[in-house]
């Protein structure tokens, strides 16, 4: 079986091709045959070592990649489930170091897949299980009611953008930030003000809501310069584990393997597809010999939507 993996933590030019055993499923699981693979940055930290003292005793290669979308081929022995084989499903996937989703098969839990959107190629598919569960969890851990304020940075970006999108869903009021460039793009989420990204983003957001916002979703990874925009009592939630101690505000730290084997709130994340509510959006797509160059162009970053590894 064809994989996307390296041996030695590095640059792009360490991802390679390479043979991995056939696998199959058994109880509780399914295999996909798969046809896409996304390219997200925790892929590219963990290429260059972010989790190296967990991956170091692991013999390589190491396969990354933590959305895939494809056809079931294969179903275990006394799995239930109403998926059958032939259909089409996405997954979000937790690795091991060498269990990515940069694979043309995989074999994963039967709580993990969900069928994909019947409105998206199975490309589009791919983008969505891993941030989507993210943005969805900062939500929960956040717990804003409708009508509270929200302000989201690094809006343009997949993150930020589902976040704007499932939170205008749910009845709140959104403040985001952007570049120029990017402003429309924003708007189009469904962010109600839309204010210029920078350093300042605290003074910014203080100037339309001079309280504070009960809630920020850090997608850039502001931290500290973010953080004067909150409310005292609000939540900050941070996809890279920063936690401040100011004031009163209630930091939360997102980390989305949390919600790994959560089938129902996917599945939910599809019909919200379904629905219109939320939109996917495919930079590029790359083969897997080019999957450095996907990694090159991610790091050089600006990308908007997500790039995919295309196997079949």
């Amino acid at each position: 079986m064809r994989a996307v993996g390296f041996f030695n933590f590095g640059g792009p030019e360490v991802l390679q091709m390479v043979d991995l055993p056939e696998t199959h499923a058994g109880v509780g699981q399914v295999r996909v045959r798969v046809h896409a693979s996304t390219v997200n940055p925790t892929d590219t930290y963990s290429r260059k070592g972010a989790r190296a003292d967990i991956m170091k005793d692991i013999p390589g290669p190491y396969v990354l990649g933590m959305d895939i979308a494809g056809v079931i081929d294969e179903i275990g022995f006394d799995t239930k489930t109403d998926l059958v084989i032939g259909d089409k499903v996405m997954a979000m996937v937790v690795n091991n170091a060498s269990h990515g989703g940069y694979r043309e098969s995989i074999v994963v839990s039967i709580q993990s897949v969900v069928r994909a959107p019947a409105n998206a190629t199975l490309i589009q598919a791919a983008t969505l299980p891993m941030n989507a569960l993210t943005a969805r969890q900062t939500l929960d851990q956040l717990a804003l009611i409708p009508g509270q304020t929200l302000a989201v940075t690094g809006a343009a970006g997949c993150y930020g953008g589902y976040v704007i999108q499932l939170a205008k869903a749910q009845g709140l009021r959104v403040i985001a930030d952007a570049s120029a460039s990017d402003e429309q793009l924003v708007r189009s989420f469904g962010a109600d003000i839309v204010v210029p990204r920078g350093d300042d983003i605290a003074l910014q957001i203080r100037k339309l809501v001079t309280s504070g916002v009960d809630g920020l979703a850090d997608g850039s990874y502001q931290s500290e310069k973010a953080t004067g925009a909150v409310r005292d009592g609000g939540g900050f939630a941070s996809v890279r584990g920063w936690s401040g101690q100011e004031r009163s505000i209630i930091f939360h730290k997102t980390f989305v393997r949390q919600y790994d084997n959560r089938a129902d709130l996917l599945d939910r994340l599809r019909q919200q597809v379904e629905d219109g509510v939320i939109t996917l959006r495919v930079a590029a797509t790359y083969s897997p010999e080019q999957a450095a160059d996907a990694h090159r162009r991610l790091e050089a970053k600006g990308t908007r939507g997500r790039l995919v590894i295309v196997w079949s």
